[in-house]
């Protein structure tokens, strides 16, 4: 059986994830065991809260290298928090190791506007990652987050946002793919990212 892995290590956020890859038509399995992880055709690392604490979880479950290693054969993306543990480290309460596939910093938004940034806005694509493949520049998705990625390889940027300041909305290197916003909550744009990262399995 072919199936997504959507990596549970104590820290919400699955089930939305799950449902949309479902509306999809598309099989996924909320897990824990690294195992399991070796079988999936791809891996969705999701997850609300703070980096420290989820980085911990990931660390003692043996989850973190598991996901490094299976990134090197397919896929692999990480939702909002998801995304910043693929990061070098993480500012978030305590500076913190994170999985070190992205170039970056997980810090503070350094914006005047009000945080918790909660709503939609728009991507720019400054360079085309195939999880943006049919998406408008311009299209409408949803993010909720203080911290996001910060002295990141400009290489590795796919898509940026706008909340007072640029804001890096989504990152790739290799295997490994990062949205700060949340594509199960995003609508037929989000839904369309999402296919488009299932596809990459084929």
């Amino acid at each position: 059986m072919s199936y997504i892995a959507v990596v549970d290590y104590g820290v919400g956020n699955l089930k939305s994830v799950s449902n949309a890859f479902a509306y999809l038509g598309i099989e996924t399995k909320i897990t824990g065991d690294p195992d399991e992880l070796e079988l999936a055709q791809a891996i969705v690392l999701p997850g609300v809260g703070a980096f420290p604490d989820a980085a911990d979880k990931l660390r003692a479950t043996g989850l973190d290298q598991s996901v490094v290693k299976q990134g090197r054969k397919k896929p692999v993306l990480g939702i909002c928090l998801g995304m910043q543990l693929l990061l070098d480290r993480g500012e978030e309460v305590r500076p913190c190791p994170g999985l070190g596939v992205i170039k970056g910093v997980c810090a503070r938004i350094p914006t005047e506007e009000k945080l918790p940034h909660i709503g939609w806005n728009s991507l720019t694509f400054p360079s085309r990652s195939p999880l943006f493949e049919g998406v408008d520049e311009g299209s409408y998705v949803y993010f909720v987050h203080s911290f996001s990625a910060q002295h990141t390889d400009p290489d590795q940027v796919s898509a940026v946002s706008q909340y007072g300041v640029p804001v890096i909305a989504a990152v790739q290197n290799g295997n490994f793919f990062g949205c700060q916003f949340h594509p199960e909550k995003s609508g037929e744009t989000g839904l369309a990212i999402l296919q488009n990262f299932a596809g990459l399995t084929r």
